[in-house]
């Protein structure tokens, strides 16, 4: 136990003294450790910022890395799409050559087109100057005339006054005529009194009684008998009231056919840019063909009145320089009976005006303003030319009576289509008329009528 003990404390004081000096010893290592761990410690802290920085190199690697792969797919693409767009330069630059090709041509058309109105603008300007001139003229002969008949309205004013006054003096030498007259019918009873008592007193005054009565009562029965017109000889019957006496002759078309059709010996001479067109017609069909046909070799529809047998036709198309035209009503056309139709168009105005039996039907504008239709083509009656010539439609061809067909190269006014429907002498500036049909073909048949009454 003792020795226990004993052992117990000097193993208590070695630990003790052992304790002191490793505790000594630790401060002295502490105190010798100190630069280290902060050494260790700013090598932790470089080392965290290297990794801080390796980490965000790594990241720029692989955006970059990525970048590059994303690189190669757009180059790629940019490839494919410089293919395309050389494919697409390559069909723009060809289709922009055949464009300026065309633009070229267009251009020298338009440039021809040019010089055409350019002529066409100088004739009309030529014409219009010559109008204004012929205006000119006329208002000056009007003002003449005006001023001519107020001089003869004077005169025959004058004239008024004096037959007036030799009236009044006429009157009194008729009523001292007829006084006298009275005093010789009173002379000449006591002459014829006188001359009967001689004869009954003397037989000798027998003979030459006679010629003394003659003599006598001669100028007494001249003289009481009323006076009477002489008999005319016998005239022809005259045309009644109200007659149209215009049309000159008259064209019959019998039937639909191809045969059927007339041939002017002429077309235009020169270009029309005011135009008026006139006929009668009667036709007793359900339908109303082309009445007109104008063609020339670029256009077989220059001027056309086209009608065609459909089941419910209405109107019939006005065409100047195919494809323009306007629609025209036929409906009061289509019973039988005569009627008067004129078509009218300017180009100066761009309007045109459709008149049925003087009456307005139909009328517009911005219809081929500034167009001329030109001269030297084919003009056929009856028949709708699908090139010049021929190229007939039985069932567009004209059945029925046309007469007093008149063309006009101007515009008529409404006063002179009345006094032509009425039967008025027919106005001036005509170009074509049925005495310029140089043949007829088919079955149809042309004769004069001066009346309308006798077509």
């Amino acid at each position: 136990m003792g020795f226990s003990k004993k052992f117990n404390w000097i193993f208590l004081t070695w630990i003790c003294s052992n304790v002191c000096v490793s505790r000594s010893q630790h401060a002295e290592s502490v105190k010798q450790r100190k630069p280290f761990f902060e050494r260790l410690r700013r090598l932790e802290e470089q080392f965290r910022r290297f990794q801080e920085l390796s980490l965000t190199r790594l990241q720029v690697i692989s955006e970059n890395f990525n970048i590059s792969s994303n690189v190669d797919t757009r180059l790629q693409l940019l490839t494919e799409q410089s293919s395309n767009i050389t494919a697409s330069i390559n069909t723009f630059h060809s289709v922009a050559e055949s464009d300026i090709r065309s633009l070229k041509s267009w251009m020298k058309k338009l440039q021809k087109k040019v010089k055409k109105i350019e002529l066409k603008m100088s004739t009309l300007e030529q014409v219009l100057s010559e109008r204004s001139k012929q205006l000119s003229k006329d208002q000056k002969e009007q003002r003449s005339m005006v001023s001519n008949l107020a001089t003869v309205v004077g005169n025959q004013r004058k004239e008024l006054s004096s037959l007036a006054a030799g009236r009044s003096k006429l009157q009194k030498e008729m009523e001292s005529i007829g006084d006298q007259v009275k005093g010789q019918g009173e002379k000449l009873a006591r002459f014829e009194e006188q001359v009967a008592s001689a004869l009954q007193n003397d037989a000798l005054w027998a003979k030459p009684s006679p010629v003394l009565t003659t003599e006598a009562t001669a100028p007494l029965e001249y003289r009481a008998k009323p006076l009477r017109q002489t008999p005319s000889p016998k005239q022809p019957v005259s045309k009644k009231e109200g007659s149209i006496c215009n049309v000159n002759s008259v064209m019959h078309f019998p039937n639909s056919s191809t045969e059927n059709y007339a041939t002017f010996s002429k077309g235009f001479s020169t270009g029309l840019f005011e135009m008026t067109i006139c006929t009668w017609l009667r036709t007793k069909s359900n339908y109303l063909g082309t009445m007109l046909s104008y063609a020339t070799e670029d256009n077989d529809n220059k001027l056309v009145l086209h009608g065609r047998n459909t089941s419910k036709q209405t109107t019939i198309h006005f065409v100047i320089g195919d494809p323009s035209f306007r629609e025209l009503p036929v409906i009061p056309l289509l019973d039988g009976r005569w009627h008067h139709i004129c078509i009218i168009w300017s180009s100066f105005e761009g309007k045109y005006w459709y008149y049925i039996d003087r009456r307005l039907a139909a009328a517009g504008s911005k219809f081929q303003k500034g167009y001329e239709i030109p001269a030297g083509g084919a003009l056929i009656i009856g028949q709708e030319q699908d090139n010049v010539g021929g190229g007939f439609d039985y069932t567009e061809s004209f059945v029925g009576h046309l007469a007093g067909f008149t063309i006009w190269n101007r515009a008529l006014t409404p006063g002179e289509i009345s006094s032509i429907t009425t039967g008025k002498a027919l106005p001036g500036g005509r170009v074509l008329t049925f005495s310029d049909v140089s043949t007829l073909n088919g079955a149809v048949r042309h004769r004069n009528c001066t009346c309308l009454e006798y077509c």
